[in-house]
């Protein structure tokens, strides 16, 4: 064959067999863990649902839990949740995390910051109590994403027996909020005036929101929220937006299959970017990507899901999905968290009594 010829051949067929990208463990032994944070020396914080904050060393290595995290109440779907840096963390070592906080009446999702010294929280202060307090283990939420002007939004769910409060602004339930670093109130916040409304209210009309995200190009929220049966939703969180649960779903009732609501489009209330639909999928942390890691994949969003048990990776075109992959196949575990490290790599946290974090190569 004529090595011209040979040559055209391989640039056709070649691309076809690239590798695809696999999991490479990082460290292993975490009991399942809920978020991950990177912080600047290299090393990881990671939360474990039971309650528990460590520290993964740069080769893996587990460390003792922190000292001076406020009482968890871990039990179902709630416990030690999300983990975040502060922006200026290399200037101020302030850490935030959300967790189900006992109290009159049950629990909810409350978010506390405090500084990391060493192995120990110090100065730790509750900022935030989502009202009010449920008798549940359930949709609890909750993924904390600061914003650029230094807000921080808190995702919260409707913790399953109060799905109509999702609707009344009386109440943090299925809702999304904002307020400043230290816990007040923004004065541009889209309820402040409204008579009655709890002020840190950003949208309502949520479900179970398990995943949030910035777009790194418009600077707005992105979030993932679990349906009942099916209509798990993707959806871009605007200020003061109503996104319809539970008058309008794609999900129906658990085990009879009977319709929630409406599906919509109607006046007043936003429309999902993506329904996964018939089965859940029940997605997880979410991450877009900035870096040129993977070829290819800049700007997607990488969605984990815990039913699905896998990696999504969704294409996008302004805020439309052009196209979703699922990688990996199965992997055979629930992926809880996705996010972007500093060196450019996705990273994700695999949600079982042993879990781990990954990096996800090339």
């Amino acid at each position: 064959m004529r090595p011209w010829l040979i040559l055209l051949l391989c640039s056709v067929v070649l691309p076809a067999f690239a590798a695809e990208p696999k999991l490479v463990s990082v460290a292993r032994g975490l009991a399942n863990p809920w978020a991950v944070a990177f912080l600047p020396d290299g090393r990881f914080l990671v939360t474990e649902r039971a309650g528990r904050l460590r520290i993964v060393e740069r080769d893996g290595r587990l460390g003792a839990p922190i000292a001076g995290l406020p009482a968890v109440d871990a039990g179902g779907q709630c416990g030690l949740l999300d983990v975040v840096l502060d922006p200026k963390f290399a200037d101020n070592a302030l850490v935030y995390w959300s967790y189900a906080e006992a109290g009159d009446g049950g629990n909810s999702t409350a978010v506390a910051r405090g500084r990391l010294q060493g192995s120990r929280l110090v100065d730790v202060q509750v900022i935030f109590r989502q009202l009010p307090k449920v008798s549940s283990s359930l949709h609890c939420g909750s993924r904390l994403v600061f914003a650029r002007d230094g807000r921080l939004f808190v995702v919260l769910g409707d913790r399953f027996s109060r799905k109509e409060d999702a609707q009344t602004l009386d109440n943090h339930l299925g809702k999304v909020v904002r307020i400043e670093a230290d816990g007040t109130v923004p004065a541009d916040n889209p309820f402040v005036a409204t008579p009655g409304a709890r002020p840190e209210i950003w949208s309502l009309g949520h479900r179970n929101m398990q995943g949030a995200a910035l777009h790194p190009q418009t600077g707005e929220l992105w979030a993932s929220e679990h349906g009942p049966q099916g209509g798990d939703e993707l959806n871009r969180v605007l200020s003061g937006r109503n996104y319809g649960w539970p008058l309008l779903t794609f999900g129906r009732n658990y085990g009879t299959g009977t319709r929630i609501g409406e599906e919509g489009p109607k006046p007043g209330f936003e429309q999902p970017l993506k329904v996964w639909l018939p089965l859940s999928v029940a997605p997880s942390g979410m991450a877009f990507l900035t870096s040129d890691r993977y070829p290819g994949w800049q700007g997607n969003l990488f969605v984990g899901t815990l039913r699905g048990e896998t990696l999504l990776r969704l294409e996008l075109e302004g805020s439309t999905v052009v196209k979703e992959e699922r990688l990996l196949g199965k992997a055979n575990s629930r992926i809880r968290d996705v996010r972007q490290g500093p060196d450019g790599f996705l990273y994700v946290l695999t949600d079982s009594a042993d879990g781990q974090l990954l990096r996800l190569q090339p």
